[in-house]
């Protein structure tokens, strides 16, 4: 082709013409595009402003399939049951508090799914419903799924469905949290032994001031909770300021709602821990060994675990477990730092949501 100026000023006429011509078929794009925009947002507007919880909810508060079943409190729950005393009633072989201190057992019989569904609905009208497909699934049908269960796992407040589930989990699957509380084990120890040591706390009483006796069938089994049921322990904080920053540091520990605990558990030789289920399957329980003598173990879903000093070990108390100290007096307590961590496969807007359900006090 033969380049001139004449050539040139031929080309851009040419091309002015073509922009004027594609300038009406331009506009009329973009307004279709604009009418496309707004009919969307109106679409979106109406679906979460309208009751998405269709086909109603189970309101049963009975053992067979209500959350607000209440069962023993796991072990670092502060409140595990073993023998049948006051506020305690024998189901099926499994020992059952009624503590007006548990969340599970004031709000058993109080209609929890009708609590958890309203909650819900409350969150998505502030928020949003956007990554709510499973809390959702699981508020709606959660009678249905707590009495379907195997009784090997049967959460006995809140199952959220399709979560991978095992009774122990690896230590990769909450890495830099089991490590930063690893690397913390010597503070740990020392805020332990200082807590425990400490004299009672008044006369004729045998436990130091913060300590907890919970029941059980054999032994002894104390608890010092700096974290209850999503609730702060000012006074217990004070007392392990080095404890409570690394609660502080920890990415996934739960600390905003009633599922949330962290406390120095204490098993003296000889004790036994009830078989009990902890409330949901949305966490996973970290252990740390602070003092772990010979004859101790950990059973959850069937599977035996040991204890070590200085290591982890993650598990989903959803699971039917026990644990047990079978060792002499000279050996000494077992003695692990708990807290319950998110269980890895819950999404970030659903832990938004289940810390805006599960609110304490809510």
């Amino acid at each position: 082709m033969e380049w001139s100026l004449e050539r040139v000023r031929e080309m851009v006429a040419g091309g002015m013409q073509s922009v004027r011509e594609c300038e009406s078929s331009a506009v009329g794009t973009a307004f279709c595009l604009l009418l496309l925009f707004v009919w969307y947002c109106y679409r979106v507007g109406r679906e979460h402003s309208a009751p998405p919880l269709r086909g109603g909810y189970s309101a049963d508060p009975g053992r067979g399939g209500g959350p607000g079943s209440a069962l023993i409190s796991p072990e670092v729950g502060g409140r595990g049951k073993g023998r049948q005393s006051a506020g305690v009633e024998e189901q099926n072989g499994f020992a059952y508090c009624h503590s007006p201190e548990c969340f599970r057992c004031i709000h058993a019989g109080e209609g929890l799914n009708q609590r958890l569904y309203h909650s819900l609905q409350d969150y998505a009208k502030r928020y949003t419903w956007a990554g709510m497909g499973r809390v959702h699934k699981g508020v709606r049908d959660q009678g249905r799924y707590l009495s379907s269960r195997p009784s090997i796992q049967k959460p006995e407040v809140f199952f959220l469905p399709d979560l991978p589930s095992a009774p122990f989990f690896s230590r990769e699957a909450q890495k830099h949290d089991v490590e930063l509380l690893e690397r913390s084990f010597p503070a740990l120890l020392a805020e332990f032994e200082s807590v425990y040591h400490h004299p009672p706390a008044r006369a004729g009483s045998s436990l130091p001031p913060g300590w907890k006796a919970n029941s059980t069938p054999h032994g002894q089994w104390w608890t010092f909770y700096l974290v209850n049921q999503g609730t702060p322990l000012a006074l217990n904080a004070r007392r392990c300021p080095r404890a409570w920053r690394v609660l502080g540091q920890l990415r996934t520990f739960i600390a905003n709602n009633v599922f949330g605990n962290a406390c120095f558990s204490v098993l003296s030789p000889g004790a036994l821990i009830t078989e009990h289920y902890g409330p949901t399957n949305v966490r996973l329980r970290c252990h740390l060994g602070l003092r772990v003598p010979s004859g101790c173990e950990l059973v959850v879903g069937g599977e035996p675990q040991c204890w070590s000093e200085g290591s982890c070990l993650l598990f989903d108390d959803s699971f039917l477990h026990t644990a047990f100290h079978e060792g002499s007096p000279e050996d000494g307590p077992r003695v692990v730092f708990m807290v319950d961590l998110w269980h890895p496969n819950v999404a970030a807007a659903e832990r938004q949501a289940l810390d805006y359900i599960f609110t304490p006090g809510r």
